[in-house]
């Protein structure tokens, strides 16, 4: 059943205020162009106001100084922030249990409390607890040992690997896989590479988010550590031993190497790839396609491969697509030059001979 809420609770659960009917009430947010008139919209900046003729929604979520429109807003200082907040307070929905399912495997000495939902073709090894209001989607595997704390959501067809911790409201999407072995080898002078066990864990923070595809290699020893909050999105990888600090974000395709850590709030964006055993201090935001391959400090932005300062990137990128024409010019001078050396030559053999 659709809940629906006034204007002034959804207010005050962002800290924002009305500005028109506080009791109207709304069941929903859309965009724009799809919301309905018992629905939310919202706007990120003024320079999208006014809203289009066409806009049927019931109110809208605004910045501070949008001026007064023609339906009921909520202001906010954070108009993103809020209406990310309160899409999922409108969405939210009781935990229901649905319980195991006959076709699921359970192994010896699972801890499964009474509010799980566990899906059909889950296998669970050997000790593995699982905390309240945790759902398991169909086809997930985890292995012996493992702990997913309360809240928790593993979508369909993810491998959770055998002792990885996992916090609480963690939700990893299908077909990632957590806690495989760690990429590393020995070479030896023949060029024979004989593998290294990776006998560590993965340990998974609270209100942790990981993407479809996603790769998170158990440490060679120790804990490869994704802290609270971290945002990893599709296809992205974390090699053994990594560290990733509280509220990072690795956009789509990003790959770390083993051993590196990063600091709070870090941002890589789509295909950044980072060596291995570096430190990326908090706040470092990486460009798409970035290739890192030294240290980063506290609140650096790079760009490019090799990376370096995002400002002289930009410059060097809108110098690299001149090239073609530059190169054009420096031929066409080194003529000019090659002419002048020539006609130079013949002026000072000619007053060589007048002397």
């Amino acid at each position: 059943m659709t809940r629906e809420y006034t204007l002034q609770q959804l207010a005050d659960l962002v800290g924002g205020r009305v500005e028109g009917d506080p009791q109207l009430s709304v069941r929903g947010l859309n965009g724009m162009e799809y919301a309905g008139p018992n629905e939310l919209t919202f706007v990120l900046s003024t320079k999208q106001l006014p809203l289009p003729a066409g806009c049927k929604a019931a109110a809208c979520i605004v910045p501070e100084g949008a001026g007064p429109l023609d339906i009921a807003t909520i202001v906010s200082d954070q108009p993103s922030v809020a209406a990310a907040r309160i899409h999922t307070h409108l969405l939210a929905r009781p935990f229901i249990t649905r319980g195991v399912h006959p076709s699921a495997v359970i192994g010896k000495e699972c801890r499964i409390p009474s509010e799980v939902t566990i899906g059909p073709l889950v296998c669970l090894g050997d000790g593995v607890a699982l905390g309240e209001r945790v759902t398991i989607g169909a086809g997930v595997v985890i292995g012996a040992g493992t702990v997913i704390g309360e809240e928790s959501v593993i979508h369909a067809n993810v491998t959770i690997a055998e002792h990885c911790t996992i916090g609480k409201r963690v939700m990893i999407h299908h077909g990632a896989v957590i806690g495989s072995d760690g990429f590393g080898f020995a070479t030896d002078m023949s060029g024979c590479h004989y593998k290294k066990p990776q006998v560590g864990t993965v340990r998974i923070d609270d209100d942790v988010a990981i993407g479809a595809n996603a790769c998170v290699d158990r440490a060679a020893f120790g804990t490869t550590w994704i802290k609270a909050g971290a945002q990893i999105d599709n296809l992205v990888m974390v090699g053994h031993n990594v560290v990733v600090g509280e509220h990072s974000i690795l956009v789509a395709q990003a790959g770390i190497a083993g051993s590196t850590t990063l600091g709070r709030n870090v941002v890589l964006g789509a295909k950044a790839g980072v060596a291995g055993h570096l430190r990326l201090g908090d706040r470092v935001m990486a460009a798409a396609m970035s290739g890192i391959h030294n240290n980063q400090p506290q609140g650096a932005k790079v760009g490019g491969a090799p990376a370096f300062e995002i400002k002289q990137w930009g410059k060097a990128t809108a110098v690299y697509s001149r090239l073609p024409e530059m190169a054009r010019e420096l031929r066409r001078l080194r003529k000019e030059v090659e002419r002048l050396s020539e006609l130079l030559a013949r002026t000072e053999d000619q007053r060589s001979e007048e002397q």
